[in-house]
């Protein structure tokens, strides 16, 4: 079998999959990244302290039939007059809003709650439900379709042009006889972003969460579409499979440094098994390696295996052990990269291949049902061909997180605050060559900054009525930064070979954190929203970035800016 064809036997695998999958349960698609419930989960996560379902929830997008019946069971506490959890009546209109939305996989529906039918459906059909323009629910057949758009329109100091985004498309989701779950997402996009968004497009060439993409009229905007899917089924009782094109994230922060949502979505195969304390993950992915930008052939293709196993060892506490494998060979799938035995991968090497292994672990702590202490520990180098030299060793590549989040803050319901610190040694998640490297499309796979750097992210959300949304968000970071002729590993994309040419890293020791050209910024913002209907959200938001290194001029960005969006996320500016 060639190298083209072989690509595909990942496909292969899971179709064959489909066609032996055992339902036994009612199958899934997932909350969105985005979506507002994650707020709300979190918050009951934290509120009860000692839930094992809830405290499973590092690994996500989070598998709507998991969590739905967890809303149940506290509407069903809340029915009895108990509230244990202490919920506000704010929360208890979210977890209303939640179910409503999530009405296939709950044991309520519109004959238990009238409030969540339309009071009268326009034309007669469309938004028969408060959050689906068109919804059809039978007992074997289930369907919602939604619009998504989003426009944001601002202004920036010192640019003559609008900064905006501009995105239509539509959203769908349903269920076959509760046997097979889908989900749908496209939208087409053009947007123009403020300096620093321009300035990676130009550096990077690719567009922070985007694939393929063109200019767009002027040389500073971007043309792409943002295209999602999946289809979900139940392997066993405690088994999920889904195969898909879209996003992840593992971690309980802000950041992740093990995967985060940055990069453009990829196509994937997951297995999700949950049992008892444990949840286990196992995420098989095509990703695009650097390449240029060409319309006449195909793209070239890397592979990657991923891990997370996560148990609770107490009831409050949760910890967790990453493993991830970016497999060494171009355009060639093979299927020991299937195999879902977290550590293996590290543990056998190389598989035939210069392949990049990463391991880590994590943890978090439900504390008084206020408080949530989380972490994370990254450790990239296990490739063994490089022997220390010197207290900054350039192979020591590293880095951890540490934040925390308080409930209910100060006494205020619903006002949640938020504290993050993150800091990744030089050369981390970088090898010999870029295929390798841990990155998507020309996009860190992990924290938008890439390496070299410390951050310290500080937030604050504020619900103080049902349909108010204020966020403040202060981001202060250091990085050091690569220079035209030497590499001091903030790049992942660039090599980190020894070599005597520019652009390289040039020597094996005297790589402290944040050694080579200075750079230090501050990304700050203030959102205020107000949702006019189901997932309808009018935004306004007030930016301020600052960014300086020791041998450029400071830059200052200020935007102001008013956005609707219907059924999609908010654009963030946050690098």
């Amino acid at each position: 079998m060639n190298a083209h064809a072989m690509r595909y036997g990942l496909y292969f695998f899971a179709a064959g999959c489909l066609l032996t999958a055992q339902p036994v349960l009612a199958q899934s698609t997932d909350i969105p990244l985005w979506a507002k419930e994650n707020w709300l989960l979190n918050r009951l996560e934290i509120k009860a302290g000692t839930h094992n379902g809830l405290n499973l929830s590092t690994a996500r997008p989070m598998l709507r039939s998991l969590y739905v019946p967890v809303a149940d069971s506290v509407r069903a506490r809340l029915l009895a007059g108990q509230n244990d959890w202490q919920l506000s009546k704010v929360d208890e209109y979210n977890l209303d809003r939640f179910q409503a939305s999530n009405s296939e996989y709950s044991r309520y529906s519109t004959a238990d709650f009238a409030s969540w039918k339309s009071k009268k459906p326009f034309l007669g059909y469309f938004w028969p439900t408060k959050g689906h323009l068109i919804e059809v629910n039978e007992p074997d057949f289930y369907l919602s379709i939604n619009p998504a758009i989003n426009q944001q329109q601002s202004v920036e100091n010192d640019f003559d042009r609008r900064v905006f985004v501009n995105a239509k498309g539509l959203v769908a989701r349903g269920l076959i006889a509760k046997k097979i779950a889908f989900h749908f997402y496209l939208t087409d996009n053009q947007e123009q972003g403020p300096l620093h968004f321009r300035q990676m497009v130009d550096s990077n060439k690719a567009v922070p969460g985007a694939g393929y993409w063109k200019l767009f009229k002027t040389d500073r905007g971007v043309d792409y579409f943002d295209a999602r899917g999946s289809v979900g089924w139940n392997v066993s009782k405690h088994i999920n499979m889904q195969f898909g094109y879209d996003q992840h994230f593992i971690g309980n922060g802000y950041r992740s440094l093990f995967l985060s949502n940055f990069a453009a979505p990829n196509l994937y195969l997951r297995f999700n098994t949950r049992i008892g304390k444990l949840n286990y993950t196992n995420l098989f992915t095509q990703l695009f390696p650097p390449q240029p930008v060409r319309t006449d052939q195909l793209y070239d293709r890397k592979y990657m295996s991923l891990h997370h196993l996560s148990y609770n060892v107490t009831p409050w506490l949760n910890v967790g052990l990453f493993e991830s494998m970016v497999f060494g060979e171009m355009n060639n799938f093979k299927p020991q990269y299937l195999q879902p035995v977290i550590l293996l991968n590290s543990l056998l090497g190389r598989n035939g291949g210069a392949n990049n292994a990463n391991v880590g672990i994590d943890f978090k702590a439900n504390l008084l049902r206020k408080l949530q202490i989380y972490g994370q520990y990254l450790f990239d180098n296990l490739d063994g061909s490089d022997d220390k030299t010197g207290s900054n060793w350039w192979g020591s590549r590293n880095g951890f997180q540490l934040g925390a989040k308080y409930v209910d803050a100060l006494g205020v319901k619903n006002l949640d605050l938020q504290l993050e610190y993150n800091q990744v040694r030089p050369f981390t998640y970088s090898t010999a060559d870029s295929l390798t490297a841990y990155n998507n499309y020309r996009q860190p796979l992990a924290h938008p900054l890439g390496a070299n750097f410390r951050e310290v992210v500080g937030m604050a959300r504020w619900q103080p009525a049902n349909r108010w949304y204020v966020q403040a968000r202060v981001i202060y970071w250091q990085q050091g930064l690569d220079s035209n002729r030497a590499n001091f590993g903030a790049n992942p994309l660039y090599n980190n070979r020894l070599l005597a040419d520019g652009g390289r890293r040039l020597r094996n020791d005297g790589f402290s954190l944040l050694s080579g050209n200075a750079g230090q910024g501050l990304n700050t913002s203030l959102i205020l929203s107000y949702e006019l209907a189901e997932n309808l959200f009018i935004d306004g938001q007030l930016q301020y970035r600052l960014f300086d290194t020791d041998k450029t001029a400071r830059q200052t960005t200020s935007l102001l800016g008013l956005g609707i969006r219907w059924n999609m996320f908010r654009r963030e500016y946050d690098f």
